[in-house]
């Protein structure tokens, strides 16, 4: 599993103009799926996306997490993190997982987001989406497990 997570201000997900899912401060997970990934790698994401200290204390140090701070989880799916372009200039697709084994583990792993006990938004799987965000800081991480 490959996310990709922002701290954000706010940010929402349009499908056809409307909105499908949108959180204030918070994080907004970019994830994508391999053929590979366990229940158990799943509920590992959740849970390490719901304690990242990424957001400030009163003195202004990274210190707390999402909960903490009173924010949410915007979730959207992104196939294309692992898009391979090691070889040629056209993105080889073969590390993601299959599309309906990926739709499974994005509806479990938003599930797992939910248990964490945090507001947590989705987009939609397979979507053509329009992603828009107001990034905060910004704190952009790249975690793979």
């Amino acid at each position: 599993m490959k996310v990709v997570v922002q701290r954000v201000d706010s940010a929402s997900v349009r499908i056809a103009g409307k909105v499908v899912g949108e959180v204030g401060r918070g994080l907004l997970i970019l994830a994508a799926f391999a053929a590979s990934d366990t229940e158990e790698v799943l509920r590992w994401m959740a849970e390490k996306l719901r304690g990242l200290r990424v957001f400030a204390d009163p003195d202004g140090r990274m210190n707390l997490d999402v909960g903490e701070a009173g924010g949410g989880l915007l979730v959207v799916s992104q196939f294309t993190l692992y898009g391979d372009v090691s070889r040629g200039r056209r993105p080889s697709f073969v590390g993601a997982a299959p599309p309906e084994q990926a739709r499974s583990m994005y509806e479990k792993f938003v599930e797992l987001c939910r248990a964490q006990g945090v507001p947590v938004a989705s987009g939609e799987f397979g979507g053509m989406m329009d992603v828009e965000l107001v990034n905060s800081g910004p704190v952009t991480l790249v975690i793979e497990r």
